[in-house]
């Protein structure tokens, strides 16, 4: 089972500033550390389908859930800032991590609308009927304020466990989605949490909903699982019309433009196989903010 979400985002979910005027033609950019927003540009796909796309994903990088503070705000800014660079009329920051520790900076830098991700505690608290769910997310959403005020405000009354993710995230950029280690991993995450009688689980990071096949054999039907992405594509839709942004909805647009700051190849195969995109990714090189140009060419 998959939680229909809508109301688990931020209120303020855009820079206040008039964007700046770009075509509504104009490509919608999404990034994240790796490959796990292409879960999130999945939605956005199914939602907008008239909407070109622009994404990146920071695979040299990756996974921020490792990096201190500091490093990701700078990565955010230098690939949001790229993005813009290269005629994006809105941002989805498709990265937990990346929102929790920067999105503020990000809106105070950049004058298009930005749109965040974060873990569907709200919907997850007020559908659990044991009153205890788990969370896997990494680390660093984990102690971010922006996790804590998110309890603090939807889930007093009710018991979360939450679990870093380590080392999935890496198995996802390594297109390790079902394998028997994966499969362990999962099992020692997720078993205590069924045995503490939680009844949902919440994926706080972009890449875990490429896990869900094998969560699902894990818990066998008895975990709820939550995915904030659906949300995350209806909540993009109200901010594109909320600034007379939407493109035209008789467009057919080119496939999305996919972007990789390694060398593509993981980036290819996930994307062909999940969600039957074959096309050419481009190897870009986008140096700290002040830092080296970037550079592009097709993998």
């Amino acid at each position: 089972m998959t939680a229909p979400l809508d109301a688990s985002l931020p209120d303020h979910s855009f820079s206040t500033e008039s964007p700046p005027r770009r075509g509504h033609e104009a490509p919608i950019g999404i990034f994240d550390s790796g490959l796990g927003g292409l879960s999130v540009l999945r939605a956005i796909r199914a939602q907008l389908p008239h909407e070109a796309l622009l994404y990146v994903a920071d695979s040299l990088h990756a996974p921020y859930g490792a990096r201190d503070n500091a490093f990701i705000s700078e990565r955010t800014l230098a690939i949001s800032e790229w993005l813009v660079s290269q005629g994006a009329k809105a941002l989805v920051v498709a990265c937990n991590t990346a929102t929790a520790e920067s999105i503020a900076l990000a809106r105070a830098r950049l004058a298009v609308p930005i749109i965040g991700v974060e873990p569907g505690i709200k919907p997850a608290a007020a559908q659990s009927k044991s009153r205890t769910a788990g969370v896997l997310a990494t680390q660093v959403t984990l102690r971010s304020e922006r996790f804590r005020s998110l309890i603090e405000r939807y889930a007093a009354d009710c018991h979360f466990i939450c679990q870093p993710g380590h080392g999935l995230a890496d198995a996802v950029e390594r297109c390790d989605i079902d394998s028997p280690e994966v499969r362990a991993l999962l099992a020692r995450y997720i078993e205590p949490m069924l045995a503490a009688g939680a009844d949902t689980l919440v994926l706080g990071c972009t890449h875990y909903p490429f896990l869900d096949a094998a969560i699902r054999d894990i818990a066998r039907d008895r975990l709820t699982l939550v995915d904030t992405s659906v949300a995350i594509a209806r909540q993009l839709e109200r901010v594109l019309e909320t600034n007379h942004l939407s493109a035209p909805a008789d467009r057919q647009p080119a496939p999305p433009r996919l972007c990789s700051t390694d060398n593509g190849v993981h980036m290819h195969r996930l994307a062909s196989t999940l969600l039957g995109l074959d096309g050419p990714v481009e190897c870009v090189s986008i140096g700290t903010r002040g830092g080296t140009p970037d550079q592009s060419h097709a993998a």
